[in-house]
């Protein structure tokens, strides 16, 4: 069985940090991932709510460097967490468990994975992410540009269900 998520969002509220009987940091937020997609030619977005959890060095460093709002890529696995509410129903949900992460974007130089090192651009995985975060020569937005190609965007409803000819 082959169990991995892979997400790209915002962080939607701060780390809530608490340790295990055994010492071990345990981390816990949610992620705010946006998808955008033409309709009709209408824009639309929508967003999915996803709660994660860091475990061991990982949640030491996400609550050492992240925030409410902050940019990450997470790679994970899926869980399943059953238990019962105060009057008694069972009640279930899906979270993230998070394996890896790589924080991304902003003006904190603390952010973008390089904690500060200006040897290393700031690199954004979110396709939709503003490009002018970091100061480029302008020999290099030139160059950026002209090797820039365009991403046409593909109206999935308009495909039948069955699996020929798909465009990607």
């Amino acid at each position: 069985m082959f169990n991995k998520v892979v997400l790209v969002g915002n962080l939607t509220r701060n780390i809530e940090m608490r340790y295990g009987q055994n010492g071990n940091a345990i981390g816990a937020s949610a992620i705010a991932v946006t998808r955008r997609f033409t309709t009709n030619g209408e824009k639309r977005e929508e967003t999915c709510f996803i709660d994660i959890s860091f475990y061991g060095r990982t949640a030491e460093v996400a609550n050492q460097y992240l925030t409410k709002g902050s940019k990450v890529l997470i790679e994970g696995r899926l869980r399943f967490e059953q238990w019962s509410d105060q009057n008694g129903q069972n009640r279930s949900k899906h979270s993230v468990q998070v394996e890896n992460m790589e924080m991304l974007g902003g003006n904190n130089p603390t952010q973008g994975g390089n904690f500060g090192n200006s040897n290393y651009e700031n690199q954004s995985y979110d396709p939709y992410a503003n490009q002018n975060n970091f100061e480029k020569t302008p020999q290099r937005m030139q160059n950026s540009n002209q090797n820039q190609e365009k991403i046409k965007e593909i109206d999935v409803d308009a495909y039948d269900s069955d699996d020929t000819d798909l465009p990607f």
